[in-house]
């Protein structure tokens, strides 16, 4: 018995002390910079899936979110299985692009031709207010959903055009669906707005405007997400930019980037924004990376 009791002792101690290094490791993973740098609208058109795919091979691009019904969808996606270690997502779209089902379907979202309205402010009000359109939301969600999976791709990540997925009616729809639709790894759309006031100057009104609305929308989605165990980064930069994401403020973001896992998301193209895509490029921008020890992540390795 005495015996036993020692060694059921000793293995206490050894359960304990394997505890304690666990907390250990997660304290230490906690306090490393971990970085994903993430382009949306993937798919939309030839040159803005040009961009992202270059901006992954010669930079320091990470992931893409993949439009499904724009007119580059499909060569997205080749270009998507030709390069494995781009993480691809589903940026969902319920405004300012195309639906996957027919008008006929969801009369109350889309015109004859299939479009969606480019007002995200009134988009946002029928959305909520309406009632009507909520299963009509659904149906598209899924449909979706449904062709990004027939892609064949993995599902690296979701987050909506204009960030709409956060959207109350929308996000409600996305977490019942959750287990269905197979999301696992979400944008939480929190920018914080005093870091990013030490990172550029000008268009104070957007800025605060933007900031007060989202960080109202994350603080009421972050509970939800992490309840239900879906994976998400602490802070994502990128919203208050508007396309504005270049070489002077990705370098001070480097420089001041927060310990834990951050997206920097962005919209790099060779025309509209080129000096997106000239961040992502710029071998400065690579070498100091590698200088302040910030590791490159997808989604998928959170």
């Amino acid at each position: 018995m005495r015996t036993f009791a020692m060694l059921f002792g000793r293995s206490r101690l050894g359960a304990q002390a394997s505890a304690m290094l666990d907390e250990k490791a997660k304290a230490e993973s906690s306090r490393r910079r971990r970085l994903i740098v993430n382009a949306d609208d993937f798919g939309r058109s030839a040159n803005i899936n040009e961009a992202v795919i270059r901006a992954h091979r010669e930079g320091i691009l990470t992931s893409a979110s993949l439009m499904v019904n724009e007119a580059g969808f499909e060569e997205a996606v080749a270009l998507a299985r030709e390069n494995p270690r781009l993480g691809i997502g589903l940026h969902l779209t319920l405004l300012c692009g195309h639906s996957g089902l027919r008008p006929q379907t969801i009369p109350g979202l889309v015109n004859a031709a299939g479009e969606f309205s480019a007002s995200p402010v009134k988009v946002g009000f029928r959305y909520f207010f309406q009632k009507s359109l909520t299963e009509q939301i659904r149906a598209e969600i899924h449909a979706q959903f449904e062709k990004f999976r027939a892609t064949g791709l993995f599902l690296d990540h979701v987050n909506g055009h204009l960030h709409l997925h956060l959207h109350p009616t929308v996000f409600k729809i996305l977490m019942k669906d959750a287990d269905q639709l197979g999301i696992e790894r979400l944008r939480l759309t929190f920018d914080p707005f005093w870091l990013n006031c030490r990172l550029a100057k000008g268009h104070w009104c957007y800025r605060a405007l933007h900031a007060s609305i989202h960080h109202v929308l994350a603080g009421r989605a972050r509970r939800v997400l992490d309840r239900r165990r879906i994976r998400h980064t602490s802070v994502v930069f990128g919203l208050l930019q508007n396309g504005r994401v270049d070489e002077c403020f990705v370098k001070r973001l480097l420089q001041l980037l927060p310990e834990g896992d951050s997206e920097l998301y962005s919209h790099p193209s060779l025309d509209e924004f080129r000096n997106e895509f000239d961040a992502l490029t710029n071998p400065e921008i690579r070498a100091q990376l590698e200088q302040l020890g910030i590791e490159l992540i997808r989604y998928q390795d959170l």
